[in-house]
């Protein structure tokens, strides 16, 4: 009597189950034998039957999406045999026949070694299909020249293919028509660059099982795809259940995996991914005409993998054009560019440290007052109408900001981009403003005219990213940037102040005045400040 298990596999969920009755009821309903509560399958799904000669049928119950075996749906109840997989919805089914009853000696003939070919992706580069001596065998010659064809016209739409897409639907299509034996083909491609390979498009002869394999890589054999992307080898095998280079491998006959072939995508100086395609069923074809079908596969990966980088370098520039973009919402563009150049840091932050910079702090005059008049939709417009406008002179000058304060701009120079002339960039910054806010005045451009106070100290400060894992902020931390702030508190309005510091650091002290000695909280000496003259 043979004995009937099944190897459930969906999604993370793995385990064995033995049928024990001659009528097993598969379905999502609790009533059933075996309760399978995943979408795609129906409350009755299918019933699995044993025959008088102790054979086991599989029959559909009128599903809704149907019962498919081994890849192809059934209308009739149809004989399962060992490793044949039973697909219901995304879950799948592996047949594991066995006669316990019984002690047999069967006699395993060992799977020829050409059965299974690995080749180094080095020796499949310089093979091309080439038609073999095989007498007056005309077809095979014919095919042979339908497939250099079939390459070159490849070559030219794949230059052409922007998408990833349509890249895997001119594969897929040549794939199916050529290597007959092929049930599923799947493109995988370390995208990210970290050496873990992400599906990324699947395609099946099957067209009721397009979707799902797409959308989930459980179906794949992730060590032969693995194999191939690290030790840079093709692979191809006639009946892997059968080939002990695969007997631990527990996957593949979970899998129900029988032959499959698996190129590296290679691009003459690293390997960008793997093309993958595998059957339910063993191919005898491959057992004698292996080398040529994998040398066509192989050529074949070779033209989709300068396709496939090329495709990945228009991604990375995508990539980096919207960091550009955001980061130039923060600084200045000059100084854009070393911050993606960080972009690549393990922990992805930004290094802290100590640099000379000049910190500019600029504050709307009388701003609690005219949050009273205005309804806050009218101070969030006015307020972005301003720091638009009061920024283009920070960028002007390559200043970096480090936030908004409410109503307060605060920026600095001399970081991360070291410029020796920071004080004199950060003065020039806080004269800008006060002349474009002038102007903006009188142009009626704001709802009602504004004043500034601006002041500018210049220090040692450390900058970087400060935050949790979270959020970070870049920023520029320490005595310099508080002595900022109390400066800017004693500044007239319409007016920018300079510390000590700052005024001994210019190159041109022109316009500049000494308004008195002060002494700040906190600071435990006095401080004089200058004041700028218009």
């Amino acid at each position: 009597m043979a004995e009937l298990k099944l190897r459930l596999h969906q999604g993370k969920t793995e385990k064995t189950v033995t049928v024990n009755q001659d009528v097993f009821t598969i379905g999502r309903l609790p009533e059933c034998d075996l309760t399978l509560p995943y979408e795609g399958v129906s409350r009755y799904h299918a019933r699995l039957l044993k025959t008088a000669t102790d054979n086991w049928m599989i029959k559909d119950m009128g599903s809704k999406n149907g019962t498919l075996l081994n890849e192809r749906q059934i209308t009739s109840p149809q004989l399962v045999k060992n490793g044949d997989v039973i697909w219901l919805g995304d879950v799948s089914l592996v047949v594991v026949l066995a006669t316990p009853s019984r002690r047999t000696t069967v006699k395993v003939e060992p799977i020829p070694a050409e059965a299974t070919i690995l080749r180094s992706v080095q020796e499949l580069q310089q093979q091309w299909i080439q038609a073999k001596d095989k007498g007056d065998d005309l077809s095979v010659k014919e095919t042979t020249i339908a497939r250099l064809k079939d390459l070159v016209e490849i070559a030219k739409s794949l230059s052409a293919a922007e998408s990833i897409e349509a890249i895997f639907s001119r594969v897929k299509d040549v794939v199916f028509r050529y290597l007959e034996s092929i049930e599923r083909i799947a493109l995988l491609v370390d995208v990210t660059g970290s050496r873990q390979l992400e599906l990324l498009n699947a395609a099946s002869r099957n067209v009721n099982q397009q979707q799902s394999l797409a959308e989930s890589s459980h179906w794949i054999s992730r060590s032969i795809c693995q194999k191939v992307f690290t030790e840079k080898v093709a692979i191809q095998t006639a009946d892997a259940q059968a080939d002990q280079r695969f007997e631990g491998e527990v996957s593949i006959l979970y899998k129900g995996i029988r032959s499959a072939i698996a190129v590296p995508l290679w691009d003459e100086t690293k390997v960008v991914g793997v093309l993958y395609a595998d059957a339910h069923h063993s191919s005898t074809h491959w057992t004698q005409e292996g080398e040529e079908d994998l040398s066509f596969f192989s050529t074949l990966a070779n033209l989709v993998a300068s396709s496939v980088q090329r495709w990945l370098l228009t991604q990375k520039l995508t990539s980096e054009e919207m960091i550009r973009q955001r980061l130039e919402r923060y600084h200045s563009p000059a100084v854009v560019q070393q911050l993606i150049a960080y972009k690549t840091l393990p922990d992805g932050r930004l290094p802290a440290a100590e640099s000379e910079i000049s910190i500019l702090f600029a504050d709307i005059v009388g701003f609690t007052a005219l949050s009273e008049r205005l309804s806050p939709v009218e101070i969030a417009q006015l307020l972005n109408s301003l720091f638009e406008e009061m920024l283009q002179e920070v960028f002007a000058f390559n200043g970096t900001l480090d936030k908004y304060i409410g109503d307060c701009i605060m920026a600095f120079f001399g970081a991360p981009e070291s410029q020796p002339d920071h004080a004199d960039r950060a003065l020039a910054t806080a004269k800008g403003m006060l002349n474009r806010l002038d102007k903006l005045n009188a142009d009626g451009v704001l709802p009602e005219p504004l004043q500034l106070r601006i002041s500018v100290n210049s220090g040692k400060a450390v900058v970087g990213d400060v935050g949790s894992s979270q959020r970070v902020e870049y920023t520029a931390l320490g005595a310099t940037i508080n002595l900022a702030a109390r400066i800017e508190a004693i500044c007239p309005p319409g007016e920018c102040v300079v510390s000590e510091d700052t005024y001994a650091l210019l190159t041109h002290k022109q316009g500049l005045k000494l308004m008195d000695e002060y002494r700040f909280k906190g600071i435990d000496r006095p401080v004089q400040v200058y004041q700028t003259q218009r």
